[in-house]
């Protein structure tokens, strides 16, 4: 199945401006999710077997997760259970709507299997995704694996007000989601990056936290991640590593996208690579492991870590595990691999468990991280 994306599907899609293929994709996931019969025969291509994992009280039928970014406006909701997904990742969202950056904003570096993008958190707002979650649950389309929500800081908001933009999101969103990730890291927001200093974190994190036990009342408040960009010192992320505890995190996503660029002789790659924005796909692979090894000795294991960056493969995705990621997540991987890159990465997983002796995946949690 992959062969014959990548072979034949592959050329087809790419020979298309990457923005516009991605929103002609998303918009038939979108039509496919709407029809029960049609996300029924997508499982029955795509899905993946189980392989459960349990995190900070949620159960996930298999731990390999859509990245957000892909699906910012919720528009295929139900199709990523069906595409075998353990759990999805919604937004970015911002409080206010804004269109993102201006086109073009998102560029392929083929050769190495990479993307850059620009977006700047282009989305509807935070009341219009709640207005469209709650579409999906209305006409009974819930997916029954997890679902979280990326949460961004809107362009217009000052940086001093950023504690309430992200707390006014919180709000409206709460009772829409299973958990929700702080995105402090995205590198296409200008200034976004400097509120994973301690300080600024810690603000916005004391404003979420408020939100999220008033809007809990009786019941039990919601798991809130950060998400970190690949591009921190390790001393930076220790300094965020120590509000883990005051603030209640709930654990950390690592990573975001990076500004640094691979060295290559390649023309075309080097004109990709000249564009501003995130790099994400293989290029960031080694170095997203490096962080998740880091926070994975630094609280020896005791904050769970959702690993992202250059996961197209079981092995990629077994490296990331062993590090110390409880979770993986993929984007650009399912641009490169296609659809059945989900299948193919839980059934891997199940293979190399297996092969070590192993009987659930959280034996495997952290074992190369030494």
């Amino acid at each position: 199945m992959s062969w014959f994306y990548r072979s034949l599907i592959r050329p087809a899609l790419f020979s298309q401006p990457s923005e516009e293929i991605h929103n002609r994709a998303l918009a038939a996931l979108g039509f496919a999710a709407r029809k029960p019969a049609l996300c029924e025969l997508v499982k029955a291509c795509y899905d993946a077997p189980e392989l459960p994992a349990s995190l900070f009280g949620l159960r996930f039928p298999n731990p390999v997760g859509l990245a957000a970014g892909m699906d910012k406006q919720a528009a295929a909701v139900p199709i990523w259970r069906s595409l075998g997904f353990g759990f999805s990742e919604l937004g970015g969202v911002t409080w206010h709507a804004q269109p993102g950056n201006p086109q073009p904003r998102m560029f392929r570096a083929v050769a190495d299997e990479a993307l850059v993008n620009r977006m700047g958190f282009n989305n509807g707002g935070a009341r219009a995704l709640a207005e469209r979650l709650a579409g999906w649950r209305e006409q009974g389309r819930w997916p029954d694996h997890p679902v979280g929500i990326n949460l961004g800081k809107s362009k217009v908001t000052p940086l001093e007000e950023a504690a309430d933009d992200y707390a006014n999101s919180l709000r409206v969103l709460w009772p829409h989601a299973d958990f929700f990730v702080v995105n402090v890291s995205s590198p296409n927001t200008p200034n976004l990056r400097q509120l994973q200093d301690k300080a600024a974190l810690d603000q916005i994190l004391v404003a979420l936290q408020q939100v999220n036990t008033r809007q809990a009342k009786s019941a039990k408040p919601k798991p809130i991640l950060v998400k970190v960009a690949p591009d921190l010192t390790f001393e930076a992320l220790d300094e965020i590593l120590e509000l883990v505890g005051p603030r209640q995190l709930a654990g950390v996503v690592a990573t975001n996208t990076t500004i640094t660029r691979p060295a290559t002789n390649d023309a075309q790659l080097k004109q990709t690579y000249a564009e501003t924005g995130g790099l994400s796909g293989r290029p960031l692979r080694v170095r997203s492991t490096e962080v998740i090894r880091h926070l994975f000795r630094q609280t020896k294991g005791a904050v769970p870590i959702i690993g992202v960056g250059g996961v197209a493969s079981a092995a990629d995705a077994w490296e990331k595990i062993t590090a110390g990621a409880s979770l993986v997540q993929v984007y650009s991987g399912l641009v490169y691999e296609g659809p059945g890159l989900i299948h193919d990465i839980v059934n891997g997983l199940r293979w190399r468990l297996e092969s070590e002796g192993l009987r659930e995946l959280r034996q495997a949690v952290g074992v190369n991280a030494a």
